[in-house]
């Protein structure tokens, strides 16, 4: 009987991806996959370590999984991902519990080290992350089979002080269009309708590999696959958001008329402490072409409420900023100190609760906002991606363009003829704060 392996996946969609390819691997290696942790031998826990928060939960996960080898059959518990990279020392100290380690660059070798687990050696491969993985690696979605992610790049360049990823990730690493497409050509091909593309900074996207940003190339190939009907991009910071980029997404139906770009600030002081490229007049300059040239873009964003020297006067700003630029999508986060971050040795720290109290104040005015704007689709018919039956209420759900997987609203559908997997049209009655309601057309 083949050993049974699980894999336990937190934090970002980037580690998804890696999860994925983890288990292809696995799958490939002759282990079979399940997918409770309960019913296996070996269990990997892909951590991260983004966040005090996120740090929490992946040793509590990784504490609760060790119980299993007293509980259950649990022979081998493997530790991988942001956490290890950062922190190997720490947990082979701490933890005992723990079988083996597996950094970021290293992951590819992850049926080496359930052999050497189950031989019992305790692994720890955590080297330089400098890898990057290839369409050429075997890949198990654990997405809906009609949407996938696909990593166009590794690691960042960016210097923000806030931010560990490059000491987790290692530096901006951009795989080849060729590489990206090839891949995009296998999704396809598996079912895959819908192709978000994600990396750290996606607009650097090319410029280590082809000594220039070749972020619209990418996106005009990959649109060209047969059978992808939505291309969707994440992560773009505004440094090098370009005119050609712009024009790209107006004019090819295929990309979503949805940018996520995360500013963190409006602020030029904040900023600056921030390390992030631009101004708040660059950015307001830059907001304003983009829905001039597509006038119909939901734009996502990201703040962090709490940064090192934000006073009341700074927040109060903020505030004004977000009502006057009416972003489609918030997310709001509180500045979270990491340690060996230029960020974590700033004077005038803000208290916890003083930054609780501002995430919830502006995710109160953004609840307005998104009603408001939600308004916009009543009366219209949008393509829907149909993506689940709700049973208790009797209605399909999926999403518009407008909407990424996981973080962004919903549609339910009444009516029609609406299939999980496929596209449907709906007339829309109906806007809630983040979510909409309509009527699905034959």
């Amino acid at each position: 009987m083949p050993e049974k392996v699980s894999v336990v996946t937190l934090g970002c969609e980037k580690n998804l991806v890696d999860s994925e390819i983890m288990s292809g691997l696995i799958h490939e290696r002759g282990y079979q996959l399940v997918d409770r942790p309960e019913d296996a031998t070996v269990v990997i826990v892909n951590t991260c370590g983004f966040i005090d928060a996120a740090k929490e939960e992946s040793v509590n996960t990784i504490l609760h999984l060790a119980e299993l080898k007293e509980t259950s059959r649990l022979k081998a518990l493997i530790v991988s991902g942001c956490l290890t990279q950062r922190y190997k020392e720490e947990l082979l100290k701490e933890m005992p519990e723990i079988d083996g380690i597996v950094g970021t660059g290293d992951f590819h070798r992850i049926s080496e080290i359930i052999d050497e687990a189950l031989g019992g050696k305790k692994p720890v491969y955590v080297g330089n992350p400098v890898f990057s993985y290839e369409e050429k690696l075997p890949r198990l979605l654990s997405t809906p089979r009609h949407t996938a992610y696909i990593k166009i790049a590794e690691g960042c360049d960016n210097a923000c002080t806030f931010c560990s990823i490059p000491m987790m990730r290692g530096k901006f690493r951009s795989r080849s269009i060729e590489s990206v497409v090839a891949e995009a050509r296998d999704l396809a091909a598996q079912g895959v309708k819908e192709i978000s593309l994600i990396a750290q900074d996606s607009t650097n996207y090319g410029a280590d590999l082809y000594g220039e940003r070749k972020l619209p190339e990418l996106l005009r190939r990959v649109s060209e696959v047969e059978g992808i009907r939505w291309v969707r991009l994440h992560y773009a910071y505004p440094g090098y958001f370009t005119d050609e980029l712009i024009d790209t997404i107006a004019s090819n139906p295929k990309i979503c008329k949805y940018i996520d770009m995360p500013l963190q600030h409006s602020e030029d002081h904040i900023l600056k402490r921030m390390r992030r490229p631009g101004r708040q007049r660059d950015v307001r300059e830059l907001i304003a072409k983009i829905r001039a040239r597509i006038p119909d873009v939901a734009l996502r964003t990201s703040i962090i409420v709490g940064f090192p020297g934000e006073t009341e006067e700074d927040f109060a700003r903020l505030c004004d900023f977000v009502r006057e630029i009416k972003f489609d999508r918030l997310g709001v986060f509180t500045y979270s100190m990491e340690e060996d971050t230029p960020a974590s040795r700033l004077p005038d720290q803000v208290p916890d609760e003083v930054k609780e109290m501002r995430a919830s104040a502006l995710m109160e005015i953004q609840r307005e906002i998104a009603r408001e704007n939600a308004s916009r689709f009543l009366g219209r018919t949008l393509d829907v991606l149909v993506e689940r039956y709700d049973r208790k209420s009797g209605v399909y759900v999926g999403r518009s363009q407008y909407d990424a997987p996981e973080v962004d609203g919903e549609v339910f559908i009444s009516g029609g003829r609406a299939q999980v997997g496929d596209f449907c049209r709906v007339r829309i009655t109906h806007a809630y704060e983040y979510d909409l309601s309509g009527e699905g057309i034959a």
